[in-house]
């Protein structure tokens, strides 16, 4: 537009505007480097931006280029980029028109020869030691017989034959196999998410969750064997729950999930021969420990028979045993007449002592002196009685003195507490009547029990006492001596008598009419005493 207004223009060259000059740079540059492979060393990385592309430089000892590696692209890559590692990106060449700088979009991104990858490797193992994830504390044994086996290898090696063939061939168990790619771009990814999909399994789920797994892969270059080198890989084998065993490429092949792993295996082959026992060697060792078993139960036997024969002639025959206790118990029954007759013989004395306490002029004493506490008892409480009535009497008559100026509605209360006390005084004259007439029982019970054990009663049936000059009883004849002056007591009174030599008893008469001749007026009753 401006060539077409400004005639005067020196030169006849075709004006471009800003805009076309940056788009016309940018188809040249693009078709000119579609497709270019690029050594450099990465510069100025912080890592992927927050939409996920990262932005970097590649530069050498002259020159420096900017970089970009889109998100598609980065989740593609097999490796992780780091400041300062030497790398060959293969990409397109373009520029920015905003700024007018030209940069190169990456799409594959690899190390430059193994010496950076070994570098890398190096690197991280340092990183992820220094986190705790090698340490020989986290690792955990393998089980000696584990009933299930997870495997994480590609479904269409020979690896998978191989550790499925030795398994077999040492001991049958169930094997699990998961799936997955063992190099290319993701195959990592596979494997961490291979590692703990197993841990996730429950142990009551649908599918068991193995006792052991194995992570196995055939051998190969380090760029094949890179997915093992994976730091998700590494993390999922050292966080397992499940004890794991790495079986990667041959024995000289080392990789960081090794150093993660709670055994490394020279091979798949060999992962398999730490996994399970050899079936045969167990059931020969459990023959052989069977056999021993038995031949030690028997000697053990032979042994404890041996030493019960032993204690069974040490043991004392039954008559022996038994020999004690039949003398003690032969001693115990002889014993035990006597025992009765000296039981029978104490207790008769008891009984005689106690007899001796019986006697008429005891109980009489006894009586009198209970007799002359209810006497003193009774005057006592008619004095009490009397006194309380005075007392009362003085109360009712202060009471009736000082009450006679109260008006009328005092007096009806002063009758009603007047009838009260005269009813008290009606009671207590009737429960000390009563007490009395109980005392008074009680006594007269007293004199009949004393009057029946009287002598005096077997002498009003006929019989008489005989008493020596010194007043005592005469229990026996042989006790009297010729002439011998004795008082005959009768139920009317007493007569003396001499002892003479000899004499014919005297002929029975009959009951009727001895009890005639010695019948004697009753004596009178004893009266109360009250």
């Amino acid at each position: 537009m401006s060539s077409f207004f400004d005639s005067d223009s020196p030169t006849n060259l075709t004006e471009y505007s800003v805009s076309e000059l940056s788009g016309s740079i940018k188809r040249t540059v693009e078709q000119a480097f579609d497709q270019v492979r690029v050594r450099g060393e990465i510069s100025g990385y912080r890592g992927p931006h927050s939409s996920g592309h990262a932005y970097f430089s590649l530069k050498d000892d002259k020159a420096r280029i900017d970089a970009v590696i889109w998100k598609g692209t980065m989740s593609r890559l097999k490796f992780r980029p780091e400041e300062g590692m030497e790398v060959i990106a293969t990409g397109k060449v373009t520029t920015f028109p905003g700024s007018s700088k030209y940069q190169i979009v990456i799409e594959t991104l690899e190390p430059a020869g193994a010496g950076a990858l070994m570098a890398l490797i190096e690197e991280r193992k340092r990183k992820l030691g220094a986190e705790g994830l090698f340490d020989q504390a986290r690792k955990r044994p393998l089980p000696y017989m584990p009933r299930i086996i997870g495997v994480v290898t590609s479904p269409t090696g020979a690896v998978i034959r191989d550790i499925l063939h030795r398994i077999s061939d040492r001991f049958p168990v169930h094997v699990i196999v998961w799936p997955v790619r063992v190099q290319g771009d993701g195959s990592g990814n596979e494997v961490a998410a291979a590692i703990e999909g197993f841990n996730a399994f429950a142990a009551d789920g649908p599918i068991a969750r193995p006792d052991l797994l194995i992570v196995a892969r055939g051998g190969g270059s380090l760029e094949d064997l890179w997915s093992f080198n994976d730091e998700a890989v590494v993390r999922a084998a050292a966080n397992s729950q499940i004890p794991l065993i790495s079986a990667v490429g041959h024995e000289t092949d080392w990789t960081l999930i090794d150093y993660a792993s709670d055994q490394r295996a020279p091979t798949p082959t060999g992962a398999a021969e730490m996994a399970v026992p050899v079936k045969a060697d167990l059931e020969a060792s459990v023959s052989g420990l069977s056999a021993r078993l038995k031949a030690a139960v028997t000697r053990q036997m032979d042994n404890r028979r041996h030493n019960v024969r032993a204690l069974t002639r040490a043991l004392p025959s039954l008559d022996q045993l038994l020999a004690l206790p039949r003398r003690r118990f032969d001693e115990a029954s002889a014993g035990l007449g006597r025992g009765l007759q000296m039981n029978t013989a104490n207790k008769r004395r008891a009984f005689e002592r106690t007899a001796a306490h019986l006697r008429p002029d005891v109980l009489s004493s006894r009586i009198y002196e209970r007799r002359q506490k209810l006497s003193e008892h009774m005057i006592r409480a008619e004095r009490i009685v009397e006194r309380l009535i005075h007392r009362s009497a003085a109360r009712i008559s202060s009471a009736d003195a000082s009450l006679r100026t109260l008006p009328g509605r005092l007096l009806s209360q002063i009758h009603r507490t007047q009838d009260r006390l005269t009813g008290l005084a009606g009671r207590a004259d009737n429960a000390l009547l009563a007490d009395l007439r109980r005392r008074r029982s009680a006594i007269i019970a007293q004199d009949r029990i004393l009057q029946s054990l009287s002598y005096r009663n077997v002498l009003k049936r006929g019989y008489a006492l005989v008493r020596d000059e010194t007043g005592a009883p005469v229990k026996a004849a042989s006790a009297l001596s010729l002439n011998q002056a004795i008082a005959i007591e009768f139920a009317d009174g007493s007569v003396n008598a001499m002892t003479t030599e000899g004499g014919a008893p005297t002929p029975p008469q009959p009951a009727r009419k001895r009890a005639e001749k010695h019948a004697s007026p009753e004596p009178p009753k004893q009266g109360s005493l009250f």
